[in-house]
């Protein structure tokens, strides 16, 4: 069947001297692969839009189940802000690698407008550790492990909500403080609201660096003792941050 589809590419294999296979993951079939016959050749007119990370329509004979043949591609987005920064780059190997992780478990559509709508926002210089977060706290319901948004993860309590601990899973209350220390108000508000906002509305970010960063300690945290997943991407990312 010769059909259009929208995707992203999320990895390539060579096959052959000049030939390779990609990943794409589509919104309406899932991740499918695509033969690309001739496509690592310098003459070839779908060598770019085939490459890892494109953002692209794809004329393909679809074969769902088995490898689909690439007629033609056409870029959608080159993202060129981003492939000409490093620090962009390890977001999006990051946010790339971390979203083949989810839809193994959870493949939800509505997950591709997410993930698209977060790097369109990368690449409209929208601040990246910003809409990373923002991601991954979404991406915390579809694996299962989303903390309590509401109420203190001790005692249940939904009223003076005054810190967040990743190790005890969510916000505490003060009546349940013990050696935490207590987060700017704006903290527990900003949390709610990464997980409530669309994505594709946000048009402008404007948060201190203080609360920015304890918002991602505490997803680090929360990442690293409830999802078991270790990405080598994260480790790239803190290290060119």
């Amino acid at each position: 069947m010769l059909c259009e589809v929208e995707g992203f590419i999320l990895s390539e294999t060579s096959y052959g001297e000049t030939s390779k296979i990609i990943n794409v993951w589509t919104k309406k079939y899932g991740v499918i692969g695509i033969m690309c016959k001739g496509a690592k050749s310098l003459k070839s007119k779908n060598r770019v839009s085939t490459m890892r990370f494109s953002y692209a329509k794809f004329n393909i004979y679809l074969k769902q189940g088995k490898l689909s043949t690439l007629v033609s591609a056409d870029v959608i987005n080159p993202l060129k802000k981003i492939r000409s920064d490093i620090t962009l780059i390890g977001y999006l190997s990051y946010l790339t690698e971390l979203t083949e992780q989810v839809i193994k478990q959870n493949n939800d559509s509505l997950l591709f407008d997410d993930f698209i709508n977060s790097i369109l926002k990368i690449e409209d210089g929208l601040d990246p550790l910003v809409i990373t977060n923002i991601l991954e706290i979404k991406y915390l319901e579809k694996l299962g492990v989303l903390f309590n948004l509401d109420e203190c993860v001790v005692c249940g309590s939904k009223n003076n909500i005054v810190t967040i601990n990743a190790d005890k899973g969510g916000f505490i209350c003060l009546n349940c403080l013990s050696n935490e220390v207590i987060v700017d108000k704006k903290v527990i508000k900003m949390l709610r609201m990464y997980y409530y906002v669309n994505i594709k509305s946000i048009t402008n970010i404007k948060i201190e660096d203080n609360i920015k960063n304890t918002i991602n300690k505490f997803l680090d945290m929360y990442y690293d003792r409830y999802t078991g997943l270790y990405l080598n991407s994260k480790n790239f990312l803190k290290n060119v941050l």
